[in-house]
């Protein structure tokens, strides 16, 4: 025998009130922050189906569309990840829970090919095996907001290779290529070797691709380099560097790009080439990363959102650096 819940009634459902009748059935939720997350999802749900008079087979066609990011899903492709990522989803939430300030490094897209199977490898090694890629030395830094360096941190580093495929969009992938990961040494600094990253487009054979299709847009995205740092009392930074004249660099199809993430490559002159064993004249990245604390970023997290919700006219509180009714 089911066990009785205590549900408020329903009301006689029409258009007009079915909003605030889903909001009362789910307002038992003890959690207040999922009841306020569940609140407003279900108002601009159905605030967009009646702005918009959705039709039913327009719903059902997204349904389906849905279906089949998940069909298409894998270890190694997430397709919700690059639907999350072409509406800009991705950099909003991003920059909504790790905003920088002025004088650190901004943040950019995970996509959708990050693995956690990377070998560790020390300082100078070659992540790289595409012989057909051209090769780069990247010399890096890893700072505070003070220009103090920070050692021990992981950093993740992964690209594709020369034809703009990751390592796991390969059927023969072996072991991992073109990506590693590196500890920053005790004066804060990591250096390695890897290929020139190049333009490529984010996969298009699923309903992301179509749906890019449908709307006119292209699936490019311009030559970068992801990094991600980790540190216990540091503020998580997923980051990519983008190389300056891309044909993409002002129409990523994921919206990675920011002003202050475009490099530029250099010449390795001799003393550099015979410093690090590279090829002189071969092509050089130089880049110092700018970590935040933790306790930097929740302090300016906790500041815009007091901002954002004030001028949203909302009376919510902060618990656990997240919004919640003032009054439940």
């Amino acid at each position: 025998m089911a066990t009785p819940v205590n549900i408020p009634k329903l009301l006689d459902l029409t258009i007009d009130n079915i909003t605030p009748n889903t909001i009362r059935i789910n307002s038992q939720c003890p959690n207040p922050r999922l009841r306020y997350l569940m609140a407003r999802l279900v108002t601009h749900l159905h605030d967009f189906a009646r702005e918009t008079r959705l039709s039913t087979d327009e719903w059902m066609e997204a349904l389906n569309f849905l279906m089949g990011c998940g069909q298409i899903s894998s270890d190694v492709r997430h397709e919700f990840i690059l639907l999350s990522d072409i509406l800009g989803l991705s950099l909003l939430v991003d920059s909504i829970n790790h905003p920088k300030p002025p004088s650190s490094t901004e943040g950019s897209v995970l996509g959708p090919f990050h693995t956690h199977d990377a070998p560790t490898l020390p300082n100078g090694s070659n992540m790289a095996s595409d012989p057909e890629g051209e090769p780069l030395l990247c010399i890096c830094t890893v700072k505070d907001t003070a220009g103090r360096p920070v050692p021990d941190v992981k950093i993740d580093i992964w690209e594709t290779d020369s034809s703009g495929h990751y390592d796991v969009q390969h059927s023969d992938r072996g072991e991992p290529s073109e990506r590693c990961v590196m500890v920053s040494d005790s004066e804060g600094r990591f250096w390695f070797k890897g290929i020139k990253p190049v333009s490529y487009p984010i996969p298009h054979d699923g309903p992301v691709g179509k749906l890019l299709e449908r709307l006119g847009r292209h699936c490019w995205r311009p030559a970068h380099l992801h990094f991600m740092f980790e540190k216990e009392g540091w503020d998580h930074l997923i980051t990519a560097l983008y190389a300056r004249g891309d044909p993409y660099e002002t129409s990523d199809a994921v919206f990675g790009v920011k002003q202050s993430l475009i490099v530029d490559f250099e010449k390795a002159d001799a003393a550099t080439a015979k410093e690090y064993g590279f090829k002189e004249g071969g092509l050089l990245l130089k880049h110092d990363f700018v970590l935040t604390t933790k306790e930097e970023t929740e302090k300016l997290r906790d500041e815009n959102a007091v901002k954002a919700l004030a001028q949203l006219g909302l009376q919510l509180k902060l618990v656990d650096h997240l919004p919640v009714p003032e009054i439940d």
